[in-house]
């Protein structure tokens, strides 16, 4: 179970976090919405130990993990996966080379078994034969998938999705939130996903927490998100302008421009 209590984080005088509060349950789904800009991104990085809160807690398994000992904070992120927005894959390595890098780091297998599990995670995420080829000559959604394999290489206990289908079309979209639901069953693993995407949102969640300016406006099942009277989630997924999200300009000031 992952505990966040009144976390905070600041850039200067920009407050991305303010007094979020949030239970993650042993093997759910959790996903994470709001506008861009509101705090998304960097809630999962500062959980996963990559951006250090201003103030506030986070408990993984018992273990807080905002100043932890360096042996603490390696023997959670070996539970961690993180996918990454871009994919993050080392354009000068191979896919196997990708896909092993944690394996290399994290743990204490031999070259054989390394070289075992890479093929396996490749192929539990639909790539086979792929192993050799540098991430150039991959198309978006192999990128996306060769970063889903490299998470998921030393079967972690979290896995951490930072927007898995931005840039796709929608049948690959469907296809990665397949992957995520089939990689949750198969590892029985906890993961946390953000995203703009409302259809991926509403197959993978199991509940779907809503950030604005940097605070947990809403919690709920995808159907309570549906049917929500909250203007603010309503507004969201609607993708209407109309409503109380603010946006950067309205249309009576590009007039005057």
């Amino acid at each position: 179970m992952i505990k966040i209590r009144g976390l905070n984080k600041s850039f200067g005088k920009k407050h991305v976090l303010d007094d979020v509060n949030i239970d993650v349950y042993d093997g759910e789904t959790l996903v994470i919405i709001g506008p861009s800009g509101t705090g998304k991104s960097i809630l999962l990085k500062t959980i996963v130990g990559l951006v250090k809160p201003t103030s506030g807690s986070i408990i993984i398994d018992d273990m807080e993990i905002v100043s932890p000992s360096e042996k603490n904070i390696r023997e959670i992120q070996k539970k961690m996966g993180y996918v990454f927005q871009e994919a993050a894959l080392f354009d000068s390595l191979t896919v196997e080379e990708n896909v092993a890098f944690g394996l290399r780091t994290l743990t204490k297998l031999g070259e054989g078994e390394i070289k075992q599990r890479v093929s396996q995670c490749l192929a539990m995420v639909g790539l086979k034969n792929v192993e050799r080829l540098k991430p150039s000559s991959l198309s978006g959604g192999m990128k996306k998938r060769v970063g889903l394999a490299r998470a998921i290489a030393y079967q972690p206990k979290y896995i951490f999705y930072d927007e898995p289908t931005t840039g796709l079309d929608p049948i690959m979209t469907d296809v990665i939130s397949d992957l995520i639901i089939n990689l949750r069953q198969y590892l029985k693993s906890t993961s946390i996903v953000v995203t703009h995407d409302m259809n991926a949102a509403y197959k993978v969640a199991d509940r779907i927490i809503m950030l604005y300016k940097g605070k947990a406006v809403f919690t709920g099942t995808p159907r309570e998100t549906k049917n929500t009277a909250n203007e603010i989630v309503k507004q969201f997924i609607s993708g209407s302008s109309k409503g109380p999200i603010e946006t950067d300009r309205t249309f009576s000031e590009m007039e005057d421009l």
